[in-house]
């Protein structure tokens, strides 16, 4: 039979053992606690950066589409610029074959859009409209003596508008007119590039007819003029009543001059002022640029 120390000595070990095993139980669940607290979190922060990723790969994505887009936009662009200029550049090589092989039509059919009729209550004569805006050159005398209110242009397109008078410039037969409305314009060339013997085209309104044109060459340059300036060109071709104030146009379309005068009783022996005068004292005229 065991002692009372015995059993006493049994009870203290099972309560010790009783604790350890409740500790480690409470251990492990506190330690599973924390565990799975820190997983929750981690997950929390691989979804939160997940959520990040993919926003920032859309982001990309857009933006290289973006790009992309815009890239091939500004190529379509670029390539459909270049088309454009290169069909503008055959148009002009194609009207530079027919001017070489003396057939004028396509520069004409252009050029005859800026030439104008201008009516006065006792005269008539030609001009060319030099702006889009209306700017319209002449020769003085062909407005000269005439009622301001009675100035008229009448325009390729068969439109008779009122004029208005800018101003002149005596000495060298010029007058500036405007007239309201947007219109195709000629191009001034560089009279000093001008050469005897190119051909050049007259378009006038003669004796008040439909607008007309002749052919001839420049027969000479720096000619003297009633300006008493040597800015005149000599050239062969008709000057008829009605011309006066027209454009002489080179093979490329261009003003190189103004028909301005011929010499009495002298056949093919016209003269115009050359282009350079005609641009700086327009401008001196309209205290503007207008005509570059």
């Amino acid at each position: 039979m065991q002692s009372p120390d015995i059993h006493s000595t049994h009870r203290k070990h099972r309560n010790v053992l009783y604790s350890l095993v409740i500790l480690l139980a409470i251990i492990q669940i506190t330690s599973f606690i924390v565990l799975s607290l820190q997983v929750s979190k981690m997950t929390s922060e691989m979804d939160a950066k997940i959520q990040d990723t993919e926003i920032e790969l859309k982001e990309f994505t857009e933006s290289l589409t973006s790009a992309y887009d815009t890239g091939y936009q500004q190529q379509f662009i670029t390539i459909s610029t270049k088309i454009s200029e290169q069909q503008e550049e055959l148009t002009q090589e194609i009207d530079l074959l027919k001017s070489s092989q003396e057939d004028f039509s396509g520069i004409i059919k252009d050029a005859v859009r800026g030439v104008v009729s201008v009516r006065t209550d006792n005269s008539i004569g030609t001009g060319f409209i030099v702006h889009g805006s209306g700017f319209i050159v002449t020769n003085y005398h062909v407005i000269q003596g005439g009622q301001a209110d009675a100035l008229r242009v009448l325009t390729y397109d068969r439109e008779v508008i009122p004029a208005q008078f800018i101003g002149k410039d005596e000495i060298h037969d010029l007058a500036l007119l405007k007239i309201e409305g947007q219109y195709d314009f000629l191009t001034l060339a560089d009279s000093d590039n001008l050469q005897v013997g190119k051909k050049v085209i007259a378009i006038g309104n003669p004796l008040g007819l439909s607008f007309t044109v002749t052919e001839g060459i420049i027969s000479g340059l720096d000619r003297t003029g009633p300006s008493g300036f040597n800015e005149y060109i000599q050239t062969d071709v008709s000057l008829n009543p009605g011309n006066s104030g027209g454009p002489l146009i080179d093979t490329q379309g261009e003003v190189i001059g103004i028909n301005n005068f011929k010499i009495g009783g002298a056949e093919a022996l016209g003269f115009s002022l050359e282009s350079n005068v005609i641009r700086s004292q327009i401008n001196l005229i309209a205290n503007q640029t207008i005509i570059k």
